[in-house]
């Protein structure tokens, strides 16, 4: 090879390598731009745990170590759980104006509620053990506090029925524990098992009590969850309370008589089946036989009600974010 021939091979093999190195180049840049993008812009910081807590008057005791770090975790995990502590805030318009009564007319603190959002938060659903509704019963407890629960009838399912269900459960538990704290937690464990570890460590409150994880947590969920929702704007959630569900516009029907054909019974109040169905989920199928002559009572809507234009016009925009003073300027 002569001198002119090696010349020009070199210069091609520099030409390739340089050609390789900015391909590299190019494709290494918009991902090494994109990680500093990420490492710009992501701030998490962790939320601060309250100076104080409680549950119905009865004081968490925070200067003990355990019990402050156990309620930082699950203030960090309301905090964070962003879509499920956002649906807390939105559902808890529509049923704490439902619960609220309830559990005062039956002499149940007021701070119980946030047990029904540390069950359900605040939807029908249904536990890998059985448990079911708004206030997660169990077949059997339901029937024993006064729940019709059958093939075509779960009242677990119909929230004021549920909360008095509920309220009985609290207020036999309250009369055993003598600590609204420790019924609290019973509602998880149940009564026999309470009763058991408080007999078996010799103590009498539940902050002293050594127990299995799920119900160990419950407590300060239901704390942490009242924090967050007594103190959103503390925590980052900068919420209208025009974003929030607004009670659903019905009116009562009673009824005393079996009904055969539960669709074609909606369909004479000019709504759908489904419609029925979302109102009163407490119905199990497509007949009410009601051989006993039971009053149930259905929610029934106007039709037009439903509709997203009518609904909204009966909500007022606010101007300042859910229980604070901030308006949307503040926080630009």
């Amino acid at each position: 090879m002569n001198k002119g021939a090696f010349f020009l091979s070199g210069v091609l093999i520099g030409i390739v390598l340089l050609v390789s190195v900015c391909a590299v180049v190019d494709k290494q840049l918009p991902e090494q731009q994109y990680r500093n993008l990420f490492f710009d812009n992501t701030k998490v910081m962790a939320p601060a745990v309250p100076a104080e807590a409680g549950f119905a008057g009865e004081p968490a005791p925070l200067d003990m170590i355990y019990v402050r770090e156990a309620l930082d975790r699950e203030i960090m995990a309301a905090t964070f759980m962003h879509s499920s502590t956002i649906m807390m805030f939105k559902r808890a318009n529509r049923y704490f104006p439902v619960i609220e009564p309830i559990l005062k007319k039956n002499g149940i603190p007021d701070d119980f509620k946030y047990l029904a959002v540390a069950e359900s938060n605040l939807a029908n659903v249904t536990s890998p053990a059985g448990a079911e509704g708004y206030w997660q019963i169990m077949k059997a407890t339901g029937i024993k506090y006064g729940l019709e629960i059958n093939e075509f009838v779960d009242e677990r399912y119909h929230i004021e029925k549920a909360t008095e269900a509920a309220c009985r459960y609290l207020q036999e538990a309250r009369q055993t524990f003598k600590s609204w704290t420790v019924t609290a937690a019973s509602y998880n464990r149940g009564m026999g098992g309470m009763d058991k570890a408080l007999k078996n460590q010799q103590q009498s409150d539940f902050y002293d009590l050594w127990l299995n994880e799920e119900t160990a947590r419950y407590i300060y969920r239901i704390l942490a969850l009242k924090e967050v929702y007594l103190n959103p704007v503390r925590y980052g959630f900068y919420l209208l309370e025009s974003e929030f569900y607004p009670p659903l516009p019905a009116r009562t029907i009673s009824v005393d008589s079996a009904i055969r054909d539960l669709p074609s019974f909606a369909g004479k109040f000019g709504i759908s089946y489904k419609v029925l169905r979302e109102l009163n989920p407490w119905i199990q199928d497509y007949s009410l036989p009601n051989k006993t002559g039971k009053r149930y009572q259905f929610l029934i809507p106007e039709k037009k009600e439903l509709r997203t234009e009518n609904f909204m016009k009966k909500i007022q925009p606010g101007e300042t974010f859910f229980h604070d003073t901030l308006t949307m300027k503040s926080i630009h």
